[in-house]
């Protein structure tokens, strides 16, 4: 089974491009705290590639921006490719399949389609745009200061 779920903020806004094909592709990096602050006593995050196709990518692109909150799920995807150097280049990113968004960031201004501000987060899950609430083990992911390592 290969599944992902996030909760971060993203790192900069989106930049969607259209495939040869015409489909749309959207991608961002998200930031993502881990559980446990390091020996320092600091929290650190890690920063995860994510990729969006169709339909959500328009609207991630549209009504994401750098800051937003989000959660998502999808999966892990590998791949390589030859760069214009002739080195073998290996990419690990997420690919969602829904992102959930819980806080908009600064464009609370373009609250269109679905997306104005609320206390629930919104959802873009393939064409459908639903509210969602995020169940009690997903709130249990927050820190957990209390755990010595």
């Amino acid at each position: 089974m290969n599944k992902v779920i996030l909760l971060g903020r993203l790192t900069r806004d989106p930049e969607m491009k259209n495939t040869t094909t015409g489909k749309a592709v959207t991608r961002f990096s998200l930031a993502v705290d881990r559980r446990f602050k390091n020996k320092d006593g600091q929290k650190e995050a890690d920063f995860i590639n994510i990729v969006v196709w169709g339909k959500q990518a328009e609207f991630a692109a549209q009504y994401l921006t750098k800051g937003s909150q989000i959660s998502l799920s999808g999966r892990l995807e590998a791949r390589s490719y030859e760069a214009q150097d002739g080195q073998r280049r290996y990419i690990t990113e997420v690919v969602a399949d829904e992102i959930n968004f819980v806080s908009s960031g600064q464009k609370s201004s373009n609250a269109g389609a679905g997306f104005q501000q609320t206390s629930a987060p919104q959802s873009a899950n393939n064409n459908n745009m639903s509210v969602m609430g995020l169940d009690e083990d997903f709130h249990l992911m927050a820190d957990d200061d209390d755990i010595p390592f």
